[in-house]
C-alpha cells in the first residue's frame, strides 16, 4: 500500500514515502553564518539547489528533482538528507535498486536517524521484499515510536505478506498517532473489510467519503463494497464521482499492485468493472 511518496499519493496511495530531511539537519543558509566567503558561496549554491529540488518534487517532476539532488551530493557528499532525498526521487520513478543504494548511504552517514530506514522500506516494498521492508520499518519505529508513517508503511508490508491482523493493528496505531492523517484511516477501514468486519469497514469508508469528498480512493472503495453487497445503484453513483476524480481506479492491476487494496476489495472492484453483480457471502 503505497505511502509518504509525494504522491503520498496523499491523495491516497499506500506504502511509498517521501521524507525530505533529517531531524536536526542544518539548512545551508543557516550553516553559512560565520563561514568563509568560499563556504558561504557553496552554501548559497546548495540552498538554491535544495529549493529548486523541492519545487520540482511538489510539481511531480521527479526526474528534475533527482538531477538536482545529484548536483547537491556532488557539492556536499556527507549530507545524509541529500542522499535520502535523491532516493525518494528515484522511488517516485520506480528506480528502486538505485534508490536503495542512496538510502544505504544515508543510513551509513546517519545511522541513528529514522527517516532513511523508513524511506528504504518503501523501496523494498516496491520490490515486494516484505521482510526487508518490515525490518527497516521496525528500525524506524525503534528510533521514533511516534512516527505514524512508519506504522502505516509497516502495515502495508504486513498486508503484502497476507498478515492482515498485524496490518490492521499497525494501521489503527498510525491513525491514532495522527488523527488527521487520512491514509491509515482508509487502510484500516479496508483491512477491516478484508478481515470480515464488513459492517464496520463500510461505515468507516462512508465516513471517509463524507470527510474527503474530493478524494477518489474512498469513493472507489465504497463503490466496491456497495457492489459486493448488492447495492448496485448506489455503487454506480459513487463510481461516477470516483472515476471523475482519478481514472486509475479503472485499472484493477494498478489498484492491486500499486495502490495495493486488500484482495477482497480488489475482487469486488473487479466484479463491478466487469458488471458481475454476484455478491459475496
Amino acid at each position: 500500500m503505497l505511502t509518504r511518496l509525494t504522491t503520498l499519493l496523499i491523495t491516497f496511495a499506500m506504502g511509498l514515502g517521501l521524507w525530505l530531511g533529517l531531524p536536526g539537519a542544518i539548512a545551508p543558509a543557516q550553516a553559512a553564518e560565520g563561514s568563509s566567503p568560499e563556504l558561504q558561496a557553496l552554501y548559497a549554491d546548495l540552498d538554491d539547489l535544495y529549493q529548486r529540488a523541492f519545487i520540482a518534487t511538489d510539481k511531480g517532476d521527479f526526474t528534475t528533482a533527482e538531477g538536482l539532488w545529484g548536483e547537491a551530493i556532488e557539492r556536499m557528499p556527507q549530507n545524509p538528507a541529500t542522499w535520502s532525498n535523491r532516493g525518494n526521487a528515484r522511488v517516485s520513478q520506480f528506480k528502486l535498486e538505485a534508490a536503495i543504494a542512496d538510502f544505504d548511504k544515508a543510513v551509513e552517514l546517519a545511522p541513528n536517524q529514522p527517516g532513511p530506514y523508513v524511506n528504504r522500506g518503501t523501496a523494498w516494498e516496491g520490490l515486494k521484499e516484505w521482510d526487508k521492508a518490515i525490518a527497516d520499518y521496525n528500525k524506524g519505529i525503534e528510533l521514533d515510536p511516534e512516527d505514524p508513517v512508519a506504522f502505516n508503511n509497516r502495515g502495508n508490508a504486513e498486508g503484502g505478506k497476507g498478515n492482515w491482523e498485524a496490518a490492521r493493528d499497525d494501521f489503527y496505531h498510525s491513525a491514532e498517532l495522527a488523527r488527521g492523517f487520512a491514509l491509515p484511516n482508509m487502510n484500516y477501514a479496508l483491512t477491516l473489510y478484508q478481515l470480515g468486519d464488513k459492517a464496520e469497514g463500510t461505515r468507516k469508508i462512508r465516513n471517509l467519503v463524507r470527510r474527503y469528498s474530493q478524494a477518489a480512493d474512498p469513493r472507489a472503495a465504497l463503490t466496491a463494497v456497495l457492489w459486493d453487497q448488492g447495492n448496485i445503484g448506489e455503487a454506480e453513483s459513487n463510481w461516477a464521482a470516483a472515476e471523475n476524480l482519478d481514472t486509475r481506479y479503472k485499472d484493477v492491476a494498478w489498484v492491486r499492485d500499486i495502490r495495493r487494496w486488500p484482495p477482497a476489495l480488489v475482487d469486488a472492484l473487479d466484479r463491478f468493472l466487469r458488471l458481475d453483480s454476484k455478491a459475496q457471502s
